[in-house]
């Protein structure tokens, strides 16, 4: 159990939801108790994956933070607020970069990893083909040509693209053999649901040069898991792009034992 604290610079926390939904939360508590409390929930009924960045900066321009403040008190008896939503809308787009500061990957136990932002490497590693899990503001599996600069670029140009969103957060997945899916590892279900269409997004992609994306999956969210993340997650659009990168089985070992376990990595 984490020891509860309140936000000791006046204020509460700002926290942007990127998984399992989009939103606006704040809290009184911080990033390690709110993960907590999100994942496993006030009685400890529920259970779930989430992913969230901890806003650093100002955001009132387009968000009721008065309200926020006011609703942000200890009660009576003590205990915070754990959580106010100020948006579950749209909330992405109206968030800067310069913003937005760690991002946590919370297990269903209510683990915390924390990951700094970071400019986009200017040599991302070299792929012959990429698949990514869409996390806000949509939510499909692609499999796309395009490297993930070049991904948040395309998504959010609408000279590209009819189907293009102001800003996208996404998770680069793991490339495995096809012909040796059993052993690929730990990395989940995902690829085991339709290896025959997998194969045919990656033709599509990769003999096309006028074809840059295709969906593999619109709806399994389930199937998504930490142990398919490969590079890292990427918030960004066509002028700016942030990057979370990925820790190594090695690194998690080493530093983040018992979240990479919770995790199902190790």
């Amino acid at each position: 159990m984490t020891e509860h604290k309140t936000n000791t610079n006046g204020g509460p926390h700002y926290y942007l939801m990127l998984f399992p939904m989009e939103g606006l939360v704040a809290s009184q508590a911080d990033p390690f108790d709110f993960g907590v409390y999100m994942a496993t929930g006030a009685k400890r009924g529920t259970a779930e994956r989430l992913i969230f960045v901890e806003i650093t900066g100002d955001i009132s321009d387009h968000f009721d933070v008065a309200y926020a403040q006011k609703k942000c008190v200890i009660r009576p008896d003590g205990m915070r607020k754990n959580s106010v939503y100020l948006s579950i809308y749209r909330t992405l787009e109206h968030i800067p970069a310069s913003v937005m500061g760690k991002m946590y990957l919370i297990t269903p136990d209510g683990r915390s990893l924390s990951l700094d932002p970071a400019p986009m490497p200017e040599k991302p590693k070299k792929k012959p083909f990429h698949i990514y899990q869409e996390l806000t503001p949509m939510r499909p599996v692609v499999v796309s040509s395009l490297d993930p600069k070049e991904f948040s670029a395309y998504m959010t140009d609408p000279a590209r693209t009819h189907a293009w969103v102001p800003r996208i957060a996404f998770a680069d997945l793991k490339v495995v053999d096809l012909d040796n899916l059993d052993n690929a590892g730990n990395i989940g279900d995902l690829y085991f649901q339709n290896v025959a269409h997998l194969r045919r997004c990656i033709q599509s992609v990769t003999t096309n040069p006028d074809k840059f994306t295709k969906t593999l999956d619109r709806s399994r969210l389930e199937s998504f898991t930490y142990q398919v993340i490969d590079s890292g997650i990427y918030i960004g659009n066509k002028e700016e792009m942030l990057c979370y990168r990925m820790p190594s089985i090695e690194e998690l070992r080493r530093e983040n034992y018992y979240w990479a376990k919770s995790a199902m990595i190790i």
